[in-house]
């Protein structure tokens, strides 16, 4: 709990330790995981590891023994980021056996293909009256997932098999780099997102799409 206070309005315990404290991994020491929203504030406290999130909606954490914590659905969703897809599959399997409410995980770790999730995005851009996009376009040297050219938005939808390794972290970042540089606004949204929340990512493309 101290460690959730330390860090100040809207923190809640995540990944590891959210998950350690579900349950869903063994408890080992380590630094504690705490997640606040927003970009703001600082990034390292002693045994504190601090994540940022534009995402953590009031839906995403609740309160676990008194100690403001993801919910499981949440936590799965940050595990992905930190445990390798083994380790990943053991905590959703002691989730299931807690009987945790984990969320619609059908697919999550074997995800479609690129044009099933273009055609889930687009489709979640119907629903809620965004803009239709233009799709796998050129951008300079870069040909982007979905492009919005009157705003300058570009949204990229990142699947865990193509871009879950450290190699493709880093190039995404050079791209996204190269792209902002050349002024557009660069967003990177997960199949968890598309498909699980929607409402997070139709205010993302409508906040740029006023103009950030």
């Amino acid at each position: 709990m101290g460690a959730v206070l330390a860090c100040g309005e809207g923190a809640v315990l995540s990944h590891r330790t959210a998950a350690m404290h579900w349950g869903m991994l063994k408890p080992v020491e380590a630094a504690v995981d705490v997640t606040v929203p927003g970009n703001a504030g600082r990034s390292r406290r002693k045994g504190i590891r601090v994540h940022r999130s534009t995402s953590l909606t009031p839906k995403a954490a609740t309160a676990r023994q008194g100690i403001p914590t993801t919910t499981p659905a949440r936590t799965i969703l940050d595990l992905r980021r930190v445990l390798t897809r083994d380790e990943l599959k053991r905590a959703i399997a002691q989730g299931e056996v807690l009987r945790l409410p984990l969320g619609a995980l059908r697919g999550f770790l074997h995800e479609p293909t690129r044009s099933e999730l273009e055609r889930r995005f687009l489709g979640l851009c119907r629903r809620y009256g965004v803009p239709k996009p233009e799709v796998n376009v050129k951008v300079g040297p870069y040909e982007v997932d979905f492009l919005w050219a009157d705003v300058g938005l570009i949204a990229e939808t990142d699947g865990w098999e193509t871009h879950g390794t450290r190699s493709a972290f880093e190039l995404d970042r050079v791209r996204d780099g190269e792209l902002q540089a050349r002024g557009y606004h660069v967003v990177r949204f997960t199949y968890w997102q598309v498909t699980a929340e929607p409402e997070y990512v139709v205010r993302v493309l409508r906040q740029f799409s006023r103009g950030g």
